[in-house]
């Protein structure tokens, strides 16, 4: 995709701070964390994704003439500000955690250490990126889970804008898609485009049988029929099945056959085609099914038998129809104290879950040795080593009674969050998408099965380091 320049997707309010901090001359280092307060879906876990795209946001925030003349326009900006954006550069660091690695609620998946301006700005931006891709994406893995595999994304003509589409299309991809209909994010991101025919198609001609025969003969090598048009069992299957003995028959038949339904019962209409299908010697056919499929509706269907082998999810995949919000949210943790330390800072809300985590933080993910699962993950202060030699007690942070203790030896540890701005220079290299989805894959293989279920899934829990608890624990006491 082209590089663009974002600088103004942004809130107004973003930048009357700045120029408020900007008048007043403040120019400390802060720290913003970006994290998500439950999962989408009411599931076990997340995915994100974006990270490649707030990367080239990054790199390419600037202040043309043009920006600076339309905010003149606006009245309410002074020159000496403006003046000051002429010259803006991002200077600061920028830790995340990577694209496709599974997370939790209330751990940091982007660390901000700015300049206040600098860190104010990119705010609005890092959240649009973050929770877009990262809902796809998670919405895409549990569709994943549910049909086993084979699933393509086919949402660009109900996605919200060809934005959404376009990078929907990508995050579906991390997920675990195995195509996208998007011919522009398949060149974009080099990943398998798909798609069949419309009923137009045949429609257009005199017969069925004789626009499914054109279409084989157009594409042999991968030939899927749409067999609802008229009547599945009756006509389209019946048609579809004269067209590939034919060519089954010839001289040049067909490497990769099978149908479409699109419409009606789908459990019983794939187990009556597939009894069709077998009885001609048609064994090989595949059955695609697509019709406003999301994960419950999969789930069903495979509990019901159904013989479908491979499917095309569109509307309720790239809009994540059942929640349309990842609810990523972008808040101050800690403030320089000029001396090269940071003092933490907290915001406290009548309701717990809102009640942020103060200072400069990294994610620690404990896994359980034997397993290779996720056991929890523990959120401590960056400067804070843990050695899985050590007996290690991870208790909740707000049923602290519930402790578990992790003895030396049993159980291994890494740390989620990565640098990828230092001092305003990018040192991180994006991995493919298909490499990422790759990876994804593997971190979904960490998790029990027992969390990846669609209904009632079983919590990761997502801990505190004791010395960051007590230090919250302070701030509540002295502020409260």
């Amino acid at each position: 995709m082209n590089t663009r320049n974002l600088t103004l997707l942004t809130d107004l309010y973003e930048l009357t701070m700045m120029q408020g901090y900007f008048e007043k001359q403040q120019t400390e280092t802060v720290i913003f964390d970006m994290f998500y307060r439950s999962n989408p879906s009411k599931g076990g876990y997340a995915i994100c994704a974006g990270l490649e795209q707030v990367i080239d946001y990054v790199k390419n925030l600037h202040f043309d003439e043009a920006d600076v003349e339309y905010l003149r326009s606006l009245g309410i900006f002074k020159e000496p500000f403006l003046a000051y954006l002429r010259d803006f550069k991002f200077s600061g660091s920028i830790y995340a955690i990577p694209e496709g690695t599974v997370v939790f609620p209330q751990e940091p998946l982007v660390k901000v250490i700015a300049p206040i301006l600098e860190a104010q700005l990119v705010e609005t931006a890092i959240l649009n990126i973050i929770n877009h891709q990262s809902l796809i994406a998670t919405k895409a893995s549990r569709i994943v889970y549910a049909a086993g595999s084979g699933v393509m994304e086919f949402g660009l003509r109900r996605a919200q804008g060809p934005d959404a589409g376009i990078f929907g299309a990508r995050a579906a991809m991390i997920a675990g898609c195995v195509g996208t209909s998007n011919v522009l994010a398949g060149q974009a991101f080099d990943v398998p485009v798909m798609g069949t025919h419309a009923h137009s198609w045949i429609m257009t001609f005199e017969d069925e049988y004789t626009a499914f025969k054109h279409y084989a003969s157009l594409y042999p090598d991968n030939c899927t029929l749409l067999v609802d048009t008229y009547d599945t069992l009756k006509s389209g299957v019946p048609n579809a099945i004269r067209v590939f003995q034919e060519f089954k028959a010839s001289d040049t038949p067909l490497k990769r056959f099978g149908i479409r339904l699109d419409s009606g019962d789908l459990a019983y209409l794939s187990k009556e085609a597939r009894k069709m299908l077998d009885s001609a010697g048609l064994q090989e056919a595949y059955i695609t099914a697509s019709n406003d499929l999301d994960e419950y509706l999969i789930h069903d269907l495979k509990m019901q038998q159904a013989k479908i082998d491979s499917w095309g999810v569109g509307t309720n995949l790239i809009t994540s129809e059942d929640c349309p919000a990842f609810g990523g949210v972008y808040k101050l943790a800690a403030v320089s104290d000029g001396g090269g330390n940071f003092i933490p800072k907290i915001k406290i809300s009548e309701n717990s879950a809102k009640i942020t985590n103060p200072g400069d933080k990294t994610v620690h993910r404990i896994y359980e040795k034997e397993s290779g699962k996720i056991k929890a993950d523990l959120i401590s202060f960056a400067d804070e080593t843990f050695n899985s030699e050590d007996d290690l007690l991870l208790f909740d942070p707000i049923d602290t009674w519930k402790k578990t203790l992790m003895k030396g030896g049993t159980y291994e540890v890494r740390e989620l969050l990565t640098p990828i701005f230092k001092d305003g220079a990018c040192i991180y290299h994006s991995p493919s998408v298909k490499e990422i989805a790759a990876y994804c894959q593997q971190e979904k293989d960490t998790l029990w099965d027992e969390t990846k279920r669609l209904f009632y899934p079983h919590p990761v829990f997502v801990d505190l380091s004791q010395k960051l608890y007590d230090v919250k624990q302070e701030l509540l006491n002295k502020l409260g």
